[in-house]
């Protein structure tokens, strides 16, 4: 690999609390339960600019705290899972797996694009939420991580497109 500048950001702040279940199979899953999730970034880049920098972090941070402040305090449901059924009314949402269902309030759940609400899924979602804001600067390379607890957790990392920024 060629030399390259890797920014690694883990504030404090860069966490959410939040309910869900990983779903193993057709028939197996975890029951409903919470964690503290913690998120890490890692920005890489060729070169620094006239001002020895590889990028302005301030907006990647901001936008890192928006992500978290989304997630935080939710149940997380992944909506592209074949194996979760979703209904919506009456200000509820209504969550089924096999014979279970939970029913909660609409505002305290996040519908999520994903196949399941596993890190695996979790650390990717993020990556996709920040990969746009990163367009058009020093950045090449973009990784996600995120800790359900201390010590397992994910990382996603890609390549960054070229776009410029608009």
């Amino acid at each position: 690999m060629a030399a390259h500048y890797e920014m690694r950001l883990s504030k404090e702040d860069f966490k959410f609390s939040a309910a869900h279940f990983t779903v193993f199979s057709r028939s197996t899953a975890e029951v409903l339960h919470g964690h503290n999730y913690r998120v890490r970034v890692e920005i890489l880049g060729p070169a620094t600019d006239e001002l020895g920098l590889l990028m302005d972090l301030r907006q990647v941070k901001a936008d890192i705290r928006g992500i978290c402040a989304r997630l935080d305090s939710k149940t997380l449901v992944p909506v592209a899972c074949s194996e979760v059924g979703v209904e919506q009314s009456d200000g509820q949402v209504r969550v089924r797996f096999g014979e279970r269902c939970y029913e909660l309030p609409i505002e305290s759940v996040i519908l999520l694009p994903l196949r399941n609400t596993s890190i695996e899924e979790l650390a990717h979602y993020v990556w996709q939420e920040l990969a746009p804001g990163l367009a058009g600067s020093g950045a090449t390379r973009l990784g996600v991580v995120v800790e359900e607890t201390r010590g397992q957790g994910c990382l996603y990392s890609a390549e960054l497109e070229k776009a410029s920024k608009s």
